[in-house]
């Protein structure tokens, strides 16, 4: 494990110091100046979780704390925590909740038509001067998700800006000013190996999805030495599925496992919006906004096997966890009318996502998808690139050093220019 550790760590070192010469050749004096105080907020992914959960082990940076660290360095940082397996529509009105403060809202129309509660948890808000205009200028944000968090905020960035007609029709009197649309409040987004056109991963059987986040979950506790005295909340509350005063976490937890929730037949959860199919509707209606940037980062952990052809975990940086995943994305196949068709080109990944999947949307999308040289443009994905024998969560620093990546994306987001 200290010879791996080494390993990625000396490449990682050798990647950087490669990335920060291309950024200097291409990259002006003013692109890193600071030209707004934005905080910045960060959006978990599948299976996360929030600051005050897993006994103090950070989602963002493992044993390491991201989000102090950028504030350290100057970059207000906020960490939202939001439904570790809910859709990304249910996400998208917890995030709003969480960070604006207030109770979740997940609309009429929606909620009636996917037969789970209106209302969800009240929460006092992460940043509640967000959207309220001082001295002319809109109090904006800076979002980063990482993995499904980044369909996440794409979702709520569509509905700040453009609303939903469905939920206004169908509650006219009482729709939550996050369906009401008009609202520039996000100034950028970067995600980091986030699906943007889904994962083959939730292409297989719902049962292994489920046996895959139970083991996600449990690594994560044996990585923070937890054991069983895992401190987590699957927020599914909206299903009737909240922790009871005095149950114990393995009750809670079973009482989650065996709900109907996880049933294939349910598209108002993860695993269907984390499919190419569920990427494809979701890409369908939510746009890229023209006032927005957009940033992107994609990694890879596998190499070519010389006999098959196919794609396999490189064993010297991909987590030994994610290996039944890579062998798996690595040679899957599927040609089948009015689906996207998966070949090889699918098949490089990071243990979790398609790295082709992670520059941003392009199944069934308009977005236009741009490689980044240093001077970003508004409204379109600038694709920072792919980060070669990086897996899913080395990105984030779960098992490896994540400051000077996290500094540059927060030195990045606040050299952009104000608008509006």
């Amino acid at each position: 494990m200290a010879k791996r550790s080494g390993i990625k760590k000396l490449a990682a070192l050798v990647l950087a110091c490669a990335f920060a010469l291309s950024v200097g050749l291409t990259a002006s004096a003013s692109d890193l100046s600071r030209q707004n105080t934005y905080p910045i907020v960060l959006c978990h992914g599948n299976g996360g979780w929030g600051r005050d959960e897993m006994l103090g082990y950070k989602y963002w940076g493992g044993t390491d704390d991201l989000q102090k660290k950028m504030t350290d360095a100057g970059y207000t940082t906020y960490t939202a925590a939001v439904g570790p397996y809910s859709s990304n529509w249910d996400r998208a009105c917890e995030l709003y909740a969480y960070i604006k403060g207030g109770t979740v809202d997940y609309g009429k129309a929606h909620s009636e038509k996917y037969g789970h509660a209106r209302y969800g948890k009240t929460y006092p808000g992460l940043y509640t001067d967000w959207g309220n205009v001082v001295n002319g200028k809109i109090n904006k944000i800076h979002l980063v998700g990482h993995s499904q968090g980044g369909q996440t905020t794409r979702v709520l960035i569509q509905l700040l800006e453009q609303g939903s007609a469905e939920e206004r029709s169908a509650s006219p009197s009482g729709v939550s000013p996050l369906f009401t649309g008009g609202k520039p409040w996000v100034a950028s987004l970067t995600t980091l190996v986030s699906p943007h056109d889904g994962t083959t991963v939730s292409d297989f059987n719902t049962d292994e999805l489920k046996q895959y986040a139970k083991q996600a979950i449990a690594s994560v506790g044996a990585a923070a030495g937890l054991g069983d005295n895992l401190i987590f909340d699957f927020k599914l509350d909206q299903w009737g599925l909240k922790r009871n005063a005095g149950e114990c976490y393995i009750d809670y937890a079973d009482r989650v496992w065996n709900s109907s929730v996880w049933d294939k037949s349910n598209l108002d959860f993860s695993f269907y919006d984390l499919s190419t199919d569920g990427a494809a509707v979701e890409n369908g209606w939510v746009k890229a906004a023209p006032d927005v940037y957009y940033f992107s980062y994609a990694a890879c952990a596998t190499m070519e096997d010389p006999i098959t052809g196919y794609q396999v975990p490189n064993p010297l940086y991909m987590n030994t966890l994610f290996s039944a995943n890579s062998l798996v994305l690595g040679r899957f196949r599927r040609s089948e009318a009015g689906r996207a068709v998966i070949d090889s080109t699918w098949w490089p990944n990071d243990g979790w996502v398609n790295t082709i999947s992670e520059d941003g949307p392009k199944l069934n999308s308009t977005d236009e998808i741009v490689d980044y040289g240093g001077a970003a443009q508004i409204g379109n994905w600038n694709f920072i690139g792919t980060m070669q024998n990086m897996d899913h969560e080395d990105i984030i620093g779960r098992f490896g050093n994540a400051d000077d990546r996290f500094l540059e994306i927060a030195r990045r987001a606040g050299s952009l220019p104000v608008v509006g």
